[in-house]
Order: structure tokens, then sequence, then C-alpha cells
């Protein structure tokens, strides 16, 4: 009996993790910034859990009931958990935050009172230094378990909303063996039954599980949905009315095919025109490929080196129809070489020095990303540009996110480039900013070597003034250890959102 109660302690560690890792996940994909997410979570789980360790000693005789009744409604509490949140933020506005941590709330309490429970049933059987050293031994190693399974197979693999009704399944499935082994203390047919019928609804969720999850995030975008996937970086949304096609990453417009020509065209052209023979390119971010495809214009420019994060991306959009079609097939240029890798930590390992040097990353809306625009970074993409190169950075919006725009310029500075500021309107975005970065001084081109959809030599010069709603600020720099942007740009967003 020790061997199995000790199991049982090993699965119920790892369905507890699980729903706590879920939970930081799902509120950090719905709501940013996942730091505080994670942080805030984590913090309100450990707590539920004192609590629940706490009301333990108020459970007096028939242990191994109140322990099957315990796990039968954490199955049940913890599987939903996903699915329900996901639906709510979807369809009812408002109570998301509320209903999450009332979630985690009432999730910790019940986990709290799993481990005292069973060190008391195992008190019987061993004596209490053993009992005390081999209970936390497993449950150390439960955690462990599922901390490394969660973000390499459970959360790409399986999604937030199927990985939870596994583990609420796999709690059903510890009480039915707690049942077993103690059969002759418990009224077996009558929990059989609770536990048929747990097992019947997190069943039901698990295989319906895609389906609960389209049906959220058609409540959450106007178009149709015609692509997602979920990788171990992102939750991944191609959505299309009509002609126009949509991509979303976590929920944040990336793309519409109606316009995206005009972001593109703002973010390449004014920097590459200026460059007499741009043999070596590099594009961090853009795994959409359609910075690319601009670079792809200008013969001169021979080797271009793409490094993006996420495979899945770069996968998608050199092999969807749709998609190829939309980047020119850019991907699969014999000039293009594609790395999947951290930005970061690719460019602290290659040696090369490149003409001209593109930054197309997602907004700086979490710490992962945030870490991509502080003067550590911007140091070592200096040591990678030419003398005479020039580097251009999509920098959110002058005009909402102002703060934002700013700091990345100040911050650019501080890592000894000159900058030259500029913003282009792209009406599914509003005004959107960049920052051409450089080691001498910038001036936009007196004409392009071919024709644009949207820019011209004379329009382009207005772009590098800002009229006064969109001037500049005082601003601190954004550091690595601070990232003070992404707290920045959260609570810009949020103005503009609410």
């Amino acid at each position: 009996m020790r061997p199995a109660l000790l199991i049982t302690v090993f699965l119920i560690a790892s369905c507890g993790l699980a729903y706590e890792l879920v939970a930081g996940a799902l509120a950090s994909y719905l709501l940013g910034d996942s730091v505080t997410q994670f942080s805030t979570v984590i913090g309100t789980y450990l707590f539920a859990m004192g609590i629940g360790s706490w009301l333990s000693k108020y459970i007096g005789g028939r242990l191994a009931l109140r322990f099957v009744q315990v796990e039968l409604l954490v199955g049940v509490l913890g599987g939903i958990s996903a699915a329900v949140l996901f639906l709510l933020y979807a369809w009812v506005e408002g109570p998301f935050r509320l209903a999450l941590y009332l979630m985690v709330l009432l999730i910790g309490v019940l986990v709290g009172l799993e481990i005292p429970l069973v060190m008391r049933i195992l008190r019987q059987h061993v004596n209490f230094r053993d009992l005390v050293s081999q209970v936390l031994t497993f449950d150390y190693l439960g955690a462990l378990a599922v901390s490394l399974l969660f973000p390499l197979v459970l959360a790409p693999h399986l999604g937030l909303v199927r990985s939870s009704f596994m583990f609420g399944l796999l709690n059903v499935a510890v009480a039915v063996w707690t049942i077993r082994l103690f059969r002759d203390e418990l009224p077996v047919r009558a929990l059989y039954m609770q536990c048929s019928l747990a097992a019947l609804l997190l069943g039901a969720g698990f295989v319906g599980a895609e389906r609960l999850t389209t049906l959220a995030e058609e409540s959450m975008y106007a178009d149709r949905i015609v692509y997602t996937e979920s990788t171990p970086y992102q939750r991944i949304v191609l959505t299309r009315w009509r002609d126009d096609l949509r991509l979303f990453l976590n929920g944040n417009l990336q793309f519409s095919s109606h316009d995206e020509y005009r972001y593109h065209e703002a973010l390449i052209h004014p920097a590459l025109a200026m460059l007499p023979h741009p043999a070596r390119v590099l594009v961090l971010g853009g795994g959409d490929g359609l910075a690319l495809r601009e670079i792809l214009k200008y013969p001169a420019v021979h080797e271009i080196t793409l490094v993006d994060l996420d495979p899945a991306m770069t996968h998608l959009f050199s092999h969807h129809p749709l998609l190829t079609r939309l980047n020119g097939n850019a991907l699969n240029s014999p000039r293009a070489h594609v790395i999947n890798a951290d930005a970061l930590i690719w460019l602290e390992q290659d040696g090369g020095r490149y003409d001209f040097i593109v930054a197309d990353f997602p907004d700086p809306s979490n710490y992962a990303v945030g870490k991509l625009y502080t003067e550590a970074f911007y140091r070592l993409l200096d040591r990678h540009l030419k003398e005479d190169g020039l580097a251009v950075i999509q920098s959110t919006s002058p005009m909402y996110a102002r703060r934002s725009f700013w700091t990345i310029v100040a911050t650019l500075e501080a890592a000894g480039l000159q900058t030259s500021p500029y913003h282009a309107l792209v009406p599914s975005f509003g005004e959107w900013g960049y920052i051409i970065a450089s080691h001498r001084p910038y001036r936009p081109p007196a004409n392009y070597p071919i024709p644009l959809r949207s820019l011209s030599a004379a329009s382009t010069q207005g772009l590098f003034t800002f009229p006064p709603d969109m001037e500049r600020l005082p601003v601190e720099v954004n550091h690595l250890n601070n990232q003070r942007l992404v707290r920045i740009f959260e609570e810009e967003w949020h103005e503009v959102i609410r």
C-alpha cells in the first residue's frame, strides 16, 4: 500500500502544478505581461494551498473518503478551468480577472488539502521521519516532471484546454485507485458512480477541446478562422474575410493583407534605398516573409539571413498557398537563409556584419519580447552593423504608444547609434512608428529605384516630421535588468483599449 500511496503523491503533485501553469499561461496569453500574470497566479495559488493545508486539520475521520472527494473536486474544477476561462474571456466582458483568481483560489485550497490527507493516511504505515521525507520527495519529483513536460510537450502539442482536461482525468484516476486500495472502508458503488460522471465530463471535454477553443476564438475574432496552431512560443490564428487575410499572434493583430504593403514598404525602403551596394542583409523576426519580399526586390542583395524564433511561423508562411502568394514565396528564395533561433542568443554567437539589418519584432507586450528592445540588445545589434550600414526597427505607434516609441529612440541612442524616427499611416493599425539607426547621419532618398504602391520620394520626406501630438517626450532608457518599456507599453495600450 505504501508504494501505491507514494505514487499517488507524485501524480497529485503533477496535477496540482499543472493547473497552476495552465492558469498562468492562459492569463499571460489573454492579458499579456507574463511576469505579472505568472507572479500573481503563483502567489494566489500558494496562498490558497496554505489555506487548504490549514483547513485539513478540521477533517476528522474517514480520511480515505474525504481524499477521494477532494480528488474528484480537484479533477473536475481543475479540468474544466481552462475551457471555462477561455469561453468567459471570449463571451463576457469584465469578470475574467475575478473568475481567474477565484478559480485559482478554489483549486489551490483543494490542492492544499491533498498532501496533509495523504500524510495522515500514510502515518498508519510509515514512521514519521520516513513519512515526511518520502512524501516531500515524491511531491517535488511530480512537480519537476510536469514543469518539464508542460512547456516542451503539453502546451505546444495538446494546448492549454486539452492539457487541463487531461490532468483532471488523472485526478479522477487517482480517486479510482484510492477507492480500490480502501474498498473495505468506502461506499464503493456511490463513489464509482461519481468517478464515472466526472470521467465522462472530462473525457468529453478532452475530445472536444479543439472545438471549445475554436468556439471561443470565433467569438474573439470578427472574421472566419481558417487556421490555428499552438506552438511553444505563441498561439497562431489566421482569419479571412473575402480576400482579406489577417494574422493574429496571441490575440494581437500582426497584419491585414489589405494594407500590409504600407507597413512593409515603410519598414524597408526608406533605409534600403539609400544603400548603394546592400549585399548582406539580416532580418530579425519577420517570420511571415513580408519584409523579405520587399528586400528581394533589390538585385544588389545577394544574401539575406532571416532569424525567427518560431519554426511553426516560417514553415506556415513558406508552405501555405494563400500565404506564399502573399509574400511572393520569399522564404523559399535561394537568396534567403532561414534560421529558427532566439535573436538575442543568435546575435551573440554570430560573427557576421551586415549592410542592412531589420528588427521586425512583435510589440514589447511581454518580457520575452521586451528584451529585444533593450540597450543591451541594441549594442549587440550595433556590433553586426557595418560602419556605413543602416538598421531599421519597428517601434509601435507614436500616436497610441507615444512614450513607448520615444523610449525605443532613447534606448537606441544610449547604445551609441544615431536615430532617424519616422511614421506612416497603416489603416489597420493607425499611425505606426519606425526608427532608422546608423553610425552616420541619415537623409531620406531623393528617389526610389523600384516602383512602390504607397511611397514616393516626396511623401517620404513628410514621414520624418512629427505633429505636436506625436512629438518627442522626455523618457528613460530601457535596460535589460528593468525592462520598463513593457510596463509603459501595457499602460498605454490599456488606455487605448479602455
